[in-house]
């Protein structure tokens, strides 16, 4: 049996990424292809435990390490139950968010280590990579009239700023550079329909023919 395909949506909160995830997902169960639709934090029982405790507005004191930490710890019991089985079976894997959301959020968005983090992800993920991330960009002031829009209370990370977020955007970008055959980069003000469009096309080209 072939290893499946790992593929990840990325961006900042508000551009869409959930979005476009759930519309690619429509359209490949459409053609018959084997989907597992998971996220992070919380793609298992442990990890929406975690996540719970990430997101609540109420852990404002939750100082950068322990956050970091949670983020791997969801991450390490992610890989083990969900993604690497799901991979192993053949299946494509669609995830909402992975290892570049760390990067991005804790070390350009927090400044932690970037060799700290790479080194710990490597522990917790035990070298899985994404065969493709799809990465959303869009400006802060849209990405913050979308989360306004939804009328849903901000969690924790989402009430963390703006300066905070053009950290984590800038960050996002300058990974995609140091990755570009990995990380394709989109403009998430586009239409929904035409995003979907491309990001279905691009993995479809990637699957066996």
């Amino acid at each position: 049996m072939n290893r499946g395909l790992f593929i990840t949506f990325e961006g900042i909160d508000g551009c869409g990424k959930t979005t476009q995830l759930d519309a690619v997902h429509i359209l490949l169960k459409q053609r018959g292809i084997d989907c597992v639709v998971t996220r992070e934090p919380g793609g298992t029982v442990i990890g929406r435990q975690i996540r719970s405790l990430l997101l609540a507005p109420e852990h404002a004191e939750m100082c950068d390490t322990c956050e970091l930490l949670l983020y791997f710890a969801d991450r390490a019991q992610h890989v083990r139950e969900v993604l690497q089985p799901a991979l192993d079976r053949g299946c494509v894997v669609l995830s909402d968010r992975f290892a570049d959301a760390t990067l991005a959020y804790q070390g350009y968005g927090r400044n932690l280590s970037m060799e700290m983090l790479e080194s710990q992800n490597t522990l917790a993920t035990g070298g899985l990579w994404p065969d493709r991330t799809f990465l959303f960009d869009i400006r802060i002031l849209t990405a913050a009239q979308r989360l306004r829009a939804t009328g849903k209370p901000i969690d924790r990370l989402e009430g963390s700023g703006e300066a905070f977020y053009e950290r984590v955007r800038t960050g996002y970008l300058e990974l995609a550079r140091r990755s570009p055959q990995r990380i394709h980069v989109f403009n998430g003000e586009l239409s929904k329909e035409a995003l979907t469009e491309s990001v279905v096309a691009d993995i479809l080209d990637m699957l066996p023919k």
